[in-house]
């Protein structure tokens, strides 16, 4: 027979009432109560009937997530973190491809076809931060992406200035005097090339270095092929760079095989950096240098702020912005 609450309760040394309000996510409870009553939950094999409080609460305990691509190695990573920090408040995580077309943003914005969900999390490439504000009343939306200025819906972002900035002079204090950078997309909404372009030109500035356009690569995609055909049309130049700072490092990797064809070795060469921190770029040779956000607070903090939302926390409507962590991480492309 399983554990009850009044089990749960004579173990962490607390009423009734006190596990209930943990196992509802009550925002009162002392953050010491808290950890004891999680314990004692773990210890005695509690398991809360989560259908039938996500009914008395007229909820359904599914939250939906709408990323760019499945395939693409960053959002894996960051849609696995998400599962697991929702399964740990008992929620079920709806994935969905947008493929980075407004009409779909749109269209899972509206509400997931076929699921009644209790909130998104959505990383927009389409819609503009006002578009985005037409649907925060009619549902809990987070969104990963950049800040925005006009606080139209709860953010969870990285600063992508300060990373750029830090990427390129990490190639600038290794001896770079033409680092390139790989990556523009200006038919996107969501300000990310924007910003991380920024934040490379910030660095030149800072080096005395001009910007020059054609070291400024804009691609059709974030894919691996992409930044082999870009870092092939860097290498064509009548001066090529020697040191390159990619957007992602999908790209980093396309341009790394890119200038290995060409016969240049990375990072003696040419030096190359990413952003993202994916699986591939440490176990690639050479080892990628990036730029790595913290996936982990980045899931944590998106679906806090949906909690706070769906479990109706909060007494205003404005917005509220996070903004996670990063890390260089030097690796073997850069020397």
């Amino acid at each position: 027979m399983g554990a009850k609450l009044k089990d749960v309760a004579a173990l962490a040394g607390v009423s009734v009432r006190t596990v209930s309000n943990v196992v509802n996510d009550a925002t009162h409870v002392a953050p010491a109560t808290r950890q004891r009553v999680l314990a004692a939950i773990e210890q005695t094999g509690y398991r809360p009937n989560l259908a039938a409080r996500n009914l008395r609460q007229g909820r359904t305990g599914l939250i939906g997530l709408a990323i760019p691509e499945v395939g693409s190695p960053y959002f894996g990573e960051l849609a696995g973190l998400l599962i697991e920090a929702a399964q740990e408040r008992g929620w079920t995580v709806l994935i969905d491809q947008t493929a980075g077309r407004a009409d779909r943003e749109r269209r899972l914005l509206s509400g997931v076809e076929g699921h009644a969900v209790d909130g998104l999390i959505v990383s927009p490439w389409a819609l503009s931060p006002a578009d985005i504000g037409n649907y925060v009343s009619t549902m809990p939306v987070v969104v990963l992406g950049e800040i925005d200025p006009e606080g139209t819906a709860d953010h969870v972002a990285i600063d992508n200035v300060t990373a750029a900035r830090e990427a390129t002079c990490h190639l600038l204090t290794q001896g770079a005097r033409r680092p390139a950078a790989l990556g523009l997309q200006p038919h996107l909404h969501n300000r990310t090339a924007e910003l991380r372009l920024h934040g490379y030109r910030q660095a030149l500035q800072t080096a005395g270095l001009p910007p020059r356009s054609e070291l400024e690569q804009t691609v059709a995609s974030l894919h691996r092929a992409e930044g082999h055909r870009a870092m092939e049309a860097l290498l064509d130049l009548a001066q090529p760079p020697d040191a390159v700072f990619c957007f992602t490092d999908e790209l980093a990797l396309g341009a790394v095989r890119a200038a290995r064809s060409r016969g240049l070795d990375v990072p003696q060469d040419l030096r190359i950096i990413g952003f993202d921190d994916i699986e591939d770029g440490r176990y690639g040779t050479p080892s990628l240098s990036t730029v790595a956000p913290d996936k982990q607070q980045i899931a944590e903090s998106a679906l806090q702020l949906l909690a706070d939302r769906i479990y109706g926390r909060l007494t205003h409507r404005s917005s509220r912005q996070v903004v996670a962590r990063h890390q260089l991480l030097p690796r073997e492309s850069t020397g």
